[in-house]
């Protein structure tokens, strides 16, 4: 943050990961933005926004216009928190991940390649007694070193096995509850992404 450049924390669904970013704002004084997913019906997805904004975060809603917002808030030197352990719009990266080919979202690393931000991997734990503990790893290797997508193809596998990493830690706290692997919906790629099968 000294240097100006922002930063990407990518997470995986693990504990409280609002928990942190809230930490992040109101005790640390960063200014925090965070994607989200539009949710049904559009009154829930507005209580997440409403929540998520008395928490200190500004939520761009995931769409065409997220990844543009999301350079503008690294360029202004914001944290930019991305859940990044499930491909919501299936183009995104080819991944090993837990053994098994997938994919995960290109964002973090693209944000990373070309907004000049520091990626860090980073999982949130319950801890008990209304505790919680939060683990910044070291950032991904992300210069670019060749063509953009196989720089984005490196920078998502080197996130993927740290996500794997800040999972195995604590591997009751992940719930990602969507299925996220070809062989959750059968061996068709193509059904896993469109959501037949």
């Amino acid at each position: 943050m000294a240097d100006g450049r922002g930063a990407v924390l990518a997470l995986p669904h693990l504990g409280n990961w609002d928990f942190a970013g809230a930490w992040l704002a109101q005790q640390q004084g960063y200014t925090v933005t965070v994607v989200a997913e539009p949710v049904e019906p559009p009154e829930l997805f507005d209580w997440f926004v409403e929540t998520r904004a008395r928490l200190g975060m500004r939520v761009i809603p995931l769409g065409p216009s997220a990844g543009t917002e999301v350079l503008k808030a690294v360029r202004a030197n914001e944290v930019v928190c991305l859940l990044a352990d499930r491909d919501l719009t299936g183009d995104g990266i080819a991944v090993e991940f837990f053994g098994e080919c997938t994919t995960l979202p290109g964002g973090p690393a693209l944000v990373a390649l070309r907004g000049g931000a520091p990626l860090l991997a980073a999982g949130c734990y319950f801890r008990g007694h209304g505790r919680h503990e939060t683990h910044i790893l070291p950032p991904v290797p992300a210069a670019r070193s060749g063509r953009l997508r196989d720089d984005l193809a490196r920078v998502t596998q080197d996130l993927a096995h740290r996500f794997e990493d800040l999972i195995r830690a604590a591997p009751t706290h992940w719930h990602l509850l969507q299925p996220n692997w070809p062989s959750d919906r059968g061996s068709d790629p193509a059904a896993a992404r469109s959501g037949v099968g």
